[in-house]
C-alpha cells in the first residue's frame, strides 16, 4: 500500500497542553508517526476574548486516502469533545488539518498564518 506523507496543523485552547498530547497520543498509536514541532502559543484569531491558543504541527505517514484521513482527524476531534457549533474562530479542545499531503500545500493557512507556517516549515524536512 502507498504511504502517504502529511503534515497535520496542531492548535487548541482549552487545556491545550492535555488535549494536544492525547491528540498527539492518538497520532502514535494509530498512524506512523514521524515528528512533531515545537509548540508555539497564539494570540485567538477574529475573537480575541477568549485564551491564547497553543499551536504545531505533527508529520505522519498513512496508508489512508485524503478523504479517509480528513475523517479520521475528525474522528480524534470527536473523540476529544470538539464542539462543532462554537464559532468557527472560538475555543476549541483541538483543531487537527491537513496542511501538506505528499508535498502538496493544501492549506493557505499556511501562506498568511506565520505559526502555522514556522511549525510547518519545522518539520517539513525529518
Amino acid at each position: 500500500m502507498k504511504k502517504h506523507e502529511c503534515i497535520i496543523g496542531i492548535g487548541s485552547n482549552i487545556e491545550p497542553e492535555q488535549n494536544i498530547a492525547a491528540a498527539l497520543y492518538f497520532l502514535r498509536q494509530e498512524q506512523e508517526f514521524v515528528s512533531v514541532s515545537s509548540l508555539i502559543t497564539t494570540s485567538p484569531i477574529c475573537i480575541p476574548d477568549q485564551p491564547d491558543f497553543l499551536n504545531g504541527a505533527a508529520k505522519i505517514l498513512t496508508t489512508m486516502e485524503i478523504a479517509d484521513f480528513k475523517n479520521y482527524l475528525k474522528d480524534i476531534e470527536n473523540r476529544l469533545k470538539r464542539d462543532r457549533t462554537a464559532p468557527k474562530f472560538g475555543p476549541r479542545t483541538i483543531d487537527l488539518d491537513i496542511v501538506i499531503w505528499d508535498g502538496e500545500i493544501i492549506d493557505p493557512d499556511y501562506y498568511s498564518r506565520d505559526f502555522l507556517k514556522t511549525a510547518v516549515d519545522e518539520i517539513k524536512l525529518t
